[in-house]
């Protein structure tokens, strides 16, 4: 299935990172959701570590 990937501004993907489609990504890794802007997220599956 295709769907567009949104990626906020001042967002960092690291290498290796994995997204599905039709996320929204305020962060990077495996994503399966959409990540809100200004958290740091991280794991396999990408979970909310912190709020910045």
């Amino acid at each position: 299935m295709a769907a567009p990937i949104a990626i906020g501004d001042d967002v960092w993907i690291g290498g290796g990172a994995i997204t599905c489609p039709g996320d929204t990504i305020g962060a990077g890794s495996i994503v399966t959701k959409n990540i809100p802007a200004n958290v740091v997220a991280a794991g396999n599956p990408c979970r909310i570590i912190r709020n910045l």
